[in-house]
């Protein structure tokens, strides 16, 4: 019995860490709840989680609307599963350094977008520190995940 609890808490893990990083949503240390994009990406790219897909453009939806973007986080997010889904030359569950190169250029391309979409010097400092801040978090949150995950 102790251990089938401990194998539903292993497996809720993802989605447990994804609504609380969405829920601790702070002004200035996670805007909008943003950081829950970082369990989004690694569990829907990186790791494909299973059943992960429809909770994640839930919390893309929870993400534009915390951040009073239109669709934008969803968009962006079915986007790129779109791309990977068609494209064959990388192979984001092998990559190597879980895939931070992919979720920089995932995030760092959908924050320039959300930049020059409202064009100012206080926009453009906000968006670096958003996505200096969210890429130097993503190694910490994709350890513990992958801790969880591997830890029988």
């Amino acid at each position: 019995m102790k251990r089938q609890i401990f194998d539903f808490l292993r497996a809720a893990f993802p989605f447990l860490l994804t609504v609380g990083l969405w829920r601790l949503s702070a002004a200035f240390w996670n805007p909008g709840g943003v950081l829950a994009l970082v369990p989004v990406f690694y569990c829907s790219f990186v790791r494909p989680t299973p059943w992960f897909a429809p909770a994640a453009v839930l919390t893309c939806f929870l993400v534009d609307y915390s951040f009073d973007t239109r669709l934008f986080w969803t968009a962006a997010y079915c986007l790129f599963y779109a791309i990977n889904g068609f494209q064959t030359a990388v192979d984001l569950t092998r990559i190597d350094r879980r895939g931070i190169t992919a979720f920089m250029t995932f995030f760092g391309a959908a924050v320039v977008i959300l930049g020059i979409m409202h064009l100012n010097f206080t926009n453009i400092l906000r968006g670096t520190w958003v996505f200096i801040w969210v890429t130097a978090l993503y190694i910490p949150i994709t350890w513990l995940l992958q801790r969880v995950a591997d830890n029988d």
